[in-house]
């Protein structure tokens, strides 16, 4: 929409995931979507569109600072409407290469990612993780201990460890998921 800001915009497009998903849901469900994007001086970056411009994104982020926002919205079989976070995390990138950019965009990885790249990727490192201070899981476009704070408030608790086991699946010493949990972050 016009005007429209990342929270904004990411709040109503998981809004509209989430409602979709509802309609075709077993009564008694929990529905849980997300959307992610990149923001970076005032600019909105989502997937890209072919392979020059998700090279012109990582060329546009490369040495600098940049801001993942996502929203999620869970339905739940306890409420009358959605429960909606968000969480957003400042993103340190290194300083690659052209030549990194090309390879990995050739290996088609870029096309599904919002800003061209994933934090997660194996074979190319954009972000400086070293220097990264908030939620790691939120860059690759699914903030858990958002989740998890979330669904606590619709009474659900996961029989799971899920910061540690976030921690764990990253190798990430994330120094933000106890505020996140207690209501913080």
């Amino acid at each position: 929409m016009p005007g429209e800001g990342a929270a904004a915009l990411t709040r109503r497009l998981a809004l509209a995931k989430a409602e979709a998903a509802l309609e075709s849901s077993p009564p008694g469900s929990i529905v849980v979507a997300a959307d992610t994007i990149v923001a970076d001086d005032g600019g909105l970056l989502g997937k890209p569109g072919d392979d020059a411009a998700a090279q012109a994104m990582l060329r546009r982020l490369r040495r600098r600072h940049h801001t993942v926002v996502t929203s999620l919205a869970v339905f739940g079989p306890d409420g009358p409407g959605p429960l909606l976070d968000e969480c957003s995390t400042e993103v340190p990138m290194r300083d690659y290469g052209d030549d990194e950019i090309r390879r990995f965009v050739a290996s088609g990885s870029a096309a599904d990612k919002a800003g061209a790249y994933g934090i997660q990727e194996s074979g190319f490192h954009p972000v400086d993780v070293a220097a990264l201070h908030g939620c790691f899981a939120n860059v690759m476009g699914l903030p858990l201990c958002h989740l998890v704070r979330t669904l606590r408030r619709r009474g659900f608790e996961p029989r799971a460890d899920v910061p540690a086991a976030c921690r764990a699946h990253t190798d990430y010493d994330c120094p933000v998921y106890a505020a996140i949990l207690q209501g913080d972050g």
